[in-house]
């Protein structure tokens, strides 16, 4: 890294509207970037094709039209996006050491990154909404939860998620850069751009945390408040089975925010609290964060839910006969 600074021209060195970063890949392993990326590359595999086939059977079984299953492709297709996202610097990063980007394709990434961020976490406040109405008011489920319903929910998860990162993204055309253009992940990440500014940067860090709380941190505490009255209303079936039955439901459910804010939390605190920690721990995190929720979720709802089972096993029979 420090031969890379040494190597930068001195116009590069001083404050200019659009300077040119240097992603990084796994710090002290670059030698073993081709070898590392085969990992990478089978998880990629693994996410765009779970999430791909599971958009592929909820749209073509008509067994499948339902709100959960409508939430589900939701879910799936803001995964797809985020793996979209970072594929092509990541693996040309690894492939290629491809380092450079533009600060106009960095702010571009960034939105796709934090627009899907957001909007996956929206999809989860969906689908625990949907959980609460088919557990504790299952009656009127299908009045509650029409398509046009669903379909005006997925117009403001998009609108939602897009038009709060519009302004951060303004408020970083504004900073200078005159230190070091080195960023820490393989990607673009908002609170990683801000550590080399030289300018101030607490309007855009109060701005950017209030943004989070306003959309992941709101969505997490109605999650957590739906499955509080799911319990209570759970509990108060008095058939065994029938507890177990309901619980089954949300299996799927529960494990997928886990997979998603867990990861989330951790980056967030290791950005905020972890400044001493190794850059190899950063990194790590900051993939997991944005790799292992579209290469789970599609995995859990696989095994876990019986219908889009028999969907897929019935596309591949199809495919093959």
């Amino acid at each position: 890294m420090i031969e890379l600074e040494n190597m930068l021209p001195l116009s590069n060195l001083t404050s200019f509207t659009f300077p040119v970063f240097f992603l990084t890949g796994i710090p002290g392993l670059e030698i073993y970037h081709a070898w590392i990326s085969i990992p990478f590359c089978c998880l990629y595999a693994i996410a765009i094709s779970g999430n791909g086939m599971i958009l592929l059977v909820i749209i073509t079984e008509s067994s499948l039209h339902e709100p959960m299953y409508y939430f589900l492709s939701m879910l799936s297709f803001t995964d797809l996006g985020l793996c979209l996202s970072t594929l092509v610097t990541m693996l040309g990063i690894f492939w290629f050491n491809a380092r450079e980007i533009s600060f106009d394709a960095y702010i571009g990434q960034m939105f796709f990154i934090h627009g899907f961020t957001f909007m996956e976490s929206s999809v989860l406040l969906a689908m625990a909404f949907d959980r609460f109405i088919a557990i504790c008011n299952p009656l009127r489920y299908a009045t509650i939860l029409t398509n046009s319903r669903i379909i005006k929910v997925g117009f403001a998860i998009v609108i939602r998620g897009t038009t709060a990162l519009v302004p951060l993204l303004l408020l970083l055309k504004h900073l200078s850069f005159c230190h070091s253009r080195i960023l820490h992940h393989s990607y673009c990440f908002h609170p990683d751009v801000m550590k080399l500014s030289c300018t101030d940067t607490k309007i855009n860090s109060a701005f950017g945390l209030t943004i989070v709380i306003s959309t992941a941190g709101l969505d997490s505490i109605l999650i957590l408040l739906s499955y509080v009255l799911i319990i209570h209303s759970v509990l108060s079936i008095a058939s065994p089975e029938e507890r177990k039955k309901a619980f089954g439901t949300c299996v799927s459910h529960v494990s997928a925010v886990a997979i998603f804010y867990i990861p989330m939390i951790s980056l967030s605190l290791v950005h905020r609290f972890g400044k001493h920690a190794p850059p190899l721990v950063h990194t790590l995190i900051a993939n997991v964060y944005l790799l292992i929720p579209p290469v789970m979720n599609p995995i859990i709802y696989s095994v876990k839910t019986k219908q889009i089972r028999k969907a897929m096993l019935k596309v591949f029979l199809s495919k093959l006969t």
